[in-house]
């Protein structure tokens, strides 16, 4: 029996099979890359709404340290990134708190400090509140965050002030929905109190000659990092809750 057209269409049949691989397998390369470059852009974009219009000169995504402080920014590890003039100035600093009281669960945040101490202003990255009530943090529900945020400071309100209405503050709750806008307004709080206490330290360039993964006090990590100073400030704590109750919904008022 002559085996010649078999063990031909067998490499034939593996020659496809091959080059199918090959073809998955670049597929996937260019789409994983495209949608590595999607998430860019679209992290670019929260950023510019963030910052003052025209001062961006570098590249804050490349531009970063990682922080930590869990008291106040909700998560061991905060990735912070920096926005320079054309002098290579600072312009802000923009970190990524967790909100770890969120009233469905662990809230991320984007939030933008510019170098006099006011916010540039507060975006929502993930959530998982609960639909028509938690979740009109976020900025594409409704315009809460934006006209709650920014501009505010640490002065303005007073300290005393940096809560929700029903607690006494300055900022509006939603109507059913008392948990998740306190909890934000808590984290914003904290994230201004961790700038403040830190300063000119988030800006400070790499050391130079230092690895990449080297940090200026020798910890290992895929970014530099910035300690704490010893001196903690006190995390910001809501007022106690007296007869907290829950609407028809779920969400605590």
């Amino acid at each position: 029996m002559n085996k010649s057209p078999i063990l031909i269409a067998g490499l034939i049949l593996g020659g496809f099979a091959v080059a199918g691989v090959g073809v998955v397998a670049m597929t996937n390369d260019l789409t994983a890359e495209r949608i590595a470059a999607n998430k860019r852009q679209a992290m670019l974009d929260k950023l510019e709404a963030i910052v003052p219009a025209g001062r961006v000169a570098n590249d804050p995504l490349a531009d970063n340290i990682k922080v930590s402080d869990p008291e106040l920014l909700g998560a061991e590890q905060t990735e912070v990134f920096r926005v320079r003039d054309q002098a290579d100035g600072p312009v802000a600093v923009i970190l990524q708190p967790v909100v770890p009281d969120g009233y469905a669960g662990p809230i991320r945040l984007l939030v933008s400090v510019l170098h006099d101490g006011s916010l540039g202003g507060v975006r929502v990255l993930e959530h998982h509140e609960t639909p028509g009530l938690g979740d009109r943090i976020d900025e594409k529900k409704t315009d809460w965050i934006v006209e709650q945020f920014n501009g505010k400071s640490l002065g303005d309100p007073p300290l005393e002030k940096w809560g929700v209405k029903r607690d006494g503050g300055d900022f509006d709750q939603f109507t059913g929905a008392t948990i998740t806008p306190r909890s934000v307004v808590k984290a914003v709080k904290n994230t201004l109190l961790f700038v403040q206490r830190e300063g000119d330290v988030l800006y400070a360039p790499v050391q130079q000659g230092a690895s990449p993964a080297e940090t200026s006090t020798g910890s290992p990590a895929g970014n530099p990092t910035v300690s704490p100073t010893p001196t903690r400030a006190p995390a910001a704590t809501a007022p106690a809750q007296a007869g907290t109750t829950h609407s028809a919904n779920g969400e605590a008022g």
